[in-house]
């Protein structure tokens, strides 16, 4: 949905010299603003001359645009150049900075740098969209040059572009990556991000420029639980990295610290992610509410590494970061082997996945997933057990409903024999819709 303002504003040549502003209103759940303002620059004057005619067009009327945000900070200025301007999370026109359009009264800066003895009237339209949900893929988790990758921030953004990602999140060890230092590369949505890097786990801290004050080492409990707390307070998305790695496994105890989320899906299938799915099994039988994401843990490409292998598919509200670590939050995702991989979308009713719907209310989970392959087996996992719904004959996609017989969860796993004669893994796992019997 999209609202359009339309309004001019006066300014009298005894204005000139002054920064005004003329206010106008942003209401919530809005994704992106683009404004247009016009105005008489030039006046017009035709002279007849032996030859011909000459037409003068004099410079009478010079207007600067800028753009003020409701807490007073200047998102960007643009001096009489630009007569259109773009700003949204993701992205903005050159000269103004990528920020969420958050609700409240906003003002456009007019400088009246040149105004004619008459005075000059502006004419502003304004369009304001409105977030929607749409599926986006990423990777949570990969490194740079600045720790111990390979690729520049821009080379490894570019990469992951060619490989169809739409986000990525810069997780380097132990060194914070700034929003505002992050390189522009069309069509991806770059998160600051870190990897908290100890001896005794990793995790990471997604979203903030800075989720802690002071040096990466922590000797105590008590200073490791300062580290997450601090995430936590600041708005980092906290996700326990790896939890069962083969070389970093997390030791501490990860129910003492705050956490949003557990990577159960790191880099290839291998018998670590499986003990990781396995333990987050373990955990919704229990009936905790454990969202889930997977992370390449990128360094360079090798056989089986690349940015999006897995790559975790969000349905958020927008491609800004905080409604793309929103939706990880709140468990709007599911993991997918690579970026072409089986594509998933789950309801009941209004409620998608991550969500929580009154069994009384409803039973049924539709079901619609495309991209599977000969040989695919699409199955339901509850708490009861693995209910198969479909092997997959040739190539193609399904639809279909599955019925809960009891409250709990349902989760939705496609697993495919990647190689003939090795057992078959997972290709997609996403997470849960709950069916609680309130």
């Amino acid at each position: 949905m999209e609202t359009l303002l339309v309004f001019d504003y006066f300014i009298s040549h005894e204005q000139e010299g002054l920064y005004l502003t003329v206010p106008f209103t942003v209401s919530p759940d809005v994704e992106s603003l683009e404004l247009t303002y016009r105005y008489g620059r030039h006046d017009r004057n035709e002279v007849d001359l032996p030859q011909g005619v000459f037409t003068s067009r004099p410079e009478i009327n010079i207007i600067d645009l800028g753009l003020i945000a409701p807490d007073g900070t200047q998102v960007g200025a643009s001096g009489s150049d630009k007569t259109n301007i773009y700003v949204s999370e993701a992205r903005a026109t050159p000269g103004y900075r990528p920020t969420p359009l958050v609700p409240g009264e906003w003002r456009i800066l007019v400088g009246a740098y040149k105004v004619a003895p008459e005075g000059v009237r502006i004419f502003y339209e304004i369009t304001l969209k409105d977030k929607c949900r749409r599926l986006l893929k990423g990777d949570l988790h990969v490194h740079t040059l600045a720790s111990d990758g390979v690729l520049t921030v821009t080379e490894l953004g570019q990469h992951a572009v060619r490989h169809g990602l739409e986000f990525l999140a810069i997780t380097d060890h132990n060194q914070m990556a700034r929003a505002d230092a992050l390189p522009s590369i069309p069509g991806l949505t770059l998160i600051p991000g870190i990897e908290w890097t100890h001896f005794k786990g990793h995790a990471t801290f997604s979203g903030v420029d800075q989720p802690y004050d002071g040096p990466l080492a922590a000797n105590t409990p008590d200073e490791v639980t300062t580290r997450f707390e601090s995430a936590r307070a600041r708005g980092a998305l906290i996700t326990i990295a790896h939890p069962f790695d083969e070389t970093c496994p997390f030791h501490f105890d990860m129910h003492a610290l705050p956490f949003d989320c557990l990577e159960i899906w790191n880099g290839p299938m291998r018998v670590s992610n499986l003990q990781a799915l396995g333990y987050w099994h373990s955990l919704l039988v229990a009936g905790k509410k454990i969202p889930v994401c997977g992370g390449s843990d990128y360094h360079r490409s090798q056989l089986f590494l690349f940015p999006g292998g897995p790559t975790t598919c969000v349905y958020a509200m927008s491609a800004g970061a905080s409604d793309i670590l929103a939706a990880v939050r709140c468990g709007h995702a599911y993991i997918s082997y690579a970026p072409d991989g089986p594509a998933l979308e789950a309801h009941a009713g209004e409620a998608i996945l991550g969500d929580t719907v009154p069994f009384s209310s409803t039973t049924d989970l539709e079901l619609e997933v495309s991209g599977l392959s000969a040989g695919d087996v699409l199955q339901v996992v509850t708490a009861q057990g693995s209910t198969p719904l479909l092997k997959a004959e040739t190539r193609g996609d399904f639809r279909g409903v599955y019925t809960m017989t009891a409250p709990g969860f349902a989760r939705i796993e496609i697993l495919r024999e990647f190689i003939p004669g090795v057992p078959m893994l997972p290709a997609l796992i996403s997470n849960p819709v709950y069916f609680d019997d309130l």
